[in-house]
Order: C-alpha cells, then structure tokens, then sequence
C-alpha cells in the first residue's frame, strides 16, 4: 500500500507554493497537539526547494511545534477530562497512561526524548499538562529537542541538495513505514513496562 509517497509528493508541491511557511508553522502546530502526520514530511521537501533558508525553516518549524506543544500542554492541564476521550478514541489511552508513569519516574528528560524522536509528541504535550510538569523545564525541553530534530532534518536535506532528492523519494516509503513501526514498537514498548 503507497501511503507515504503520494503524501510525501503533495507535500512537495506545497513547499513550492507562495504561502509553504505558513503550511509549515500550521502543520508543525497542530502536529504537537493533535495531528498524525509529522512536522518532517513538510520540512524536508522544503528545505529541498530553499536549501539557502534551511535554518529559517527548521527554526520556523521548532518555534510553531513548541507553541502547539503548549496548547497540548494547557489541554491536559486545564481540560484533561474534556480531552481524554478524544485520547481513549484516537487510540492512545493506554499509552497516555504509560507516559503519566515515565513522568513521574523520569521527569524533564521524558519530554526532550519524545520532542526529538518520533514517538507521537502530541501524547507527551498533553500528558505533561496533566502531570502538571512545570511549564518552563517543559518549553526548554521541547524548545532543545524539537530544536534538534528540525535542525538535523532541515540541515541534512539542504546540505544533500537535489541529488538526494530522488534517492530519498525512492525511498520514502521505505523509511516511512520504519517510522511508523518504530512508533508502534515504542507503544509495545511502553505498554510492556507495566
């Protein structure tokens, strides 16, 4: 089944398109809070179309994820019982649950491993408002991981260029379904833990 290049190809025609920053600080946003497609399936190919503002993206990027990530964050502090539905029927009440637990145990070190990786960030920003993490060890976190993440993503594409262009869109399914199973496996993972 092609799901990741098709979409990895209307994302490409966005990043050429007059308003792509605004696409992207959207997308980034609402990806911290609610939406399952990540932030890099718009940067990249963006930072592709304008490898000279790499850094302009990346940094866009990071600044409207973590701006999403406190909405999330305001979520599960002020609304956790409006939202844990949607949660429960998204599919992640069991892994909310787990990441409450990693809070505790592991704190501020949790949010910039999930900030960085692509475990679904948006879980972490709303778990951290109902864990009433502390809001600015909170925003650094996000702010240093995203940071890096974006950064990374962004930096590699523009350095790469064209040629990587179509190396990478060979394989993007590829690499979008070992995304998707790492995802996954980090379920599993934080399910088997308790």
């Amino acid at each position: 089944m092609k799901l990741f290049g098709p979409l990895y190809d209307r994302c490409r025609r966005l990043a050429a398109h007059r308003h792509a920053p605004w696409y992207l600080g959207f997308i980034s946003a609402i990806e911290s809070i609610f939406f399952p497609v990540p932030t890099d399936v718009m940067l990249a190919p963006m930072a592709l179309a304008r490898p000279d503002r790499w850094w302009q993206l990346g940094l866009l990027a990071t600044l409207a994820s973590v701006l999403g990530g406190i909405v999330g964050y305001g979520l599960g502090y002020f609304a956790i019982d409006a939202v844990m539905p949607w949660i429960e029927r998204a599919g992640y009440g069991d892994t909310y649950d787990k990441v409450q637990g990693l809070f505790r145990d592991y704190g501020v070190w949790i949010m910039f491993v999930a900030a960085f990786t692509p475990i679904p960030f948006k879980v972490f920003t709303v778990a951290g408002g109902a864990a009433a993490m502390p809001l600015i060890p909170f925003v650094l976190a996000s702010l240093v991981g995203r940071g890096i993440r974006f950064f990374l993503v962004a930096g590699v594409v523009a350095w790469g260029g064209p040629k990587v262009e179509p190396v990478f869109r060979r394989y993007i399914e590829i690499v979008g379904w070992i995304v998707a199973v790492v995802i996954l496996g980090a379920i599993v993972w934080l399910n088997m833990r308790s």
